[in-house]
This record gives C-alpha cells, structure tokens and sequence, in this order.
C-alpha cells in the first residue's frame, strides 16, 4: 500500500475522534472541521513518525484540543463573560434557552439520540462554559491545567463549569424527570 494509501487509512481511522474533540470545545461545525483539517496537515507531516506508533490517537487528540483551544484564545473577544452577560442589574441571561429542547413525551429509544441531545445542549453553552465544562470532564483536566489552558483565573474556571453544569441539568432535567435518560 503507498504513503498516500496508508494515510487516508490512518485518517479515517482517527477523524471521528480528532473532529468530535473539536467541536466538543468551538462549538461550531465548519471551525471544527477546519480544526480537523488542519490536525491532519500536521499528522501528514510527521506520518513517518506516527504511522506505527501506539500513541498516534493521543498525539492527535492533543493536537486537535491545542488547535481548538488556540482558536478559542484567538477569538476571545466572542466569548461573553457573566460579567458582560449582566447588564443594568439585571439577572444573567442564560443563552441555552434560545434552543428548544426535545419534547418530554418523545422517547430517546437509542444511545446514539441521547449523545446526541447532549452534545446539542453541550454546543449550546456560551464558549467560555462551554471550553471549561468539555477540558474539565471529556479531557480530564485539572482546574489548575484548564485556567493556563485557557489563560484565565481558576475561580472562572470554576465559575464557567458550575454554570455550565446548571445550564444543562435545567436544559436536560425534564428529560431526566421523564425518564427519557
């Protein structure tokens, strides 16, 4: 099989997890494909190194999160911080309401409906959140490792995944009530 066989094999392998992992933290499918695009390019690079190499997922996942986590660095300006979402004294806006939720009555009869209700409400949060909540319990990061991730306090942190936590336990909780989870 030539290089150039062997590769798209590879990627095929690996492109589900490497765009799964971007869009979990941008939250948006086209900046996620781009990321996986570009996660490629550098696996291309150095697929001499990784073709036979037992790390090459963990390798491409870290690239793919490093990419990702640049890019919600490079656009910080989108986010909204809680300090900017209170205006006037009035309550926080939560910005997952704008998404309506599946009705209570529909039944999820497959796993691949329930990922894919939580992964919807997950791309829902505001990006701060949203990046916080994805590192904290899909990347198994610290709060230390998240807040010099994303170069910002570790009481944000703590702040952004708490909320995020709250938006979807009331995004899902009558899910849950029915017993559609």
């Amino acid at each position: 099989m030539s290089d150039q066989g062997q590769f798209e094999s590879f990627m095929q392998d690996y492109q589900d997890m490497v765009y799964t992992t971007a869009l979990r933290l941008v939250g948006n499918e086209a900046d996620a494909e781009d990321i996986a695009q570009e996660t490629f390019l550098r696996a291309y690079a150095h697929f001499d190194e990784l073709r036979h190499s037992p790390t090459a997922g963990g390798w491409l996942k870290t690239v793919a999160r490093n990419l990702s986590l640049n890019y919600l660095t490079r656009y910080r300006a989108r986010w909204q911080f809680f300090s900017e979402s209170v205006q006037d004294g009035h309550e926080e806006r939560d910005l997952t309401e704008t998404i309506s939720a599946p009705d209570s009555d529909e039944r999820a009869g497959d796993l691949a409906d329930k990922r894919t209700i939580i992964e919807d409400a997950i791309r829902a949060l505001p990006p701060g959140q949203r990046a916080a909540l994805v590192l904290y319990h899909f990347e198994d990061m610290s709060y230390e490792e998240i807040a010099s991730n994303l170069k910002v306090s570790l009481g944000k942190v703590k702040t952004d995944i708490h909320r995020a936590r709250e938006s979807l336990r009331r995004k899902l909780g009558h899910r849950l009530a029915a017993g559609g989870f």
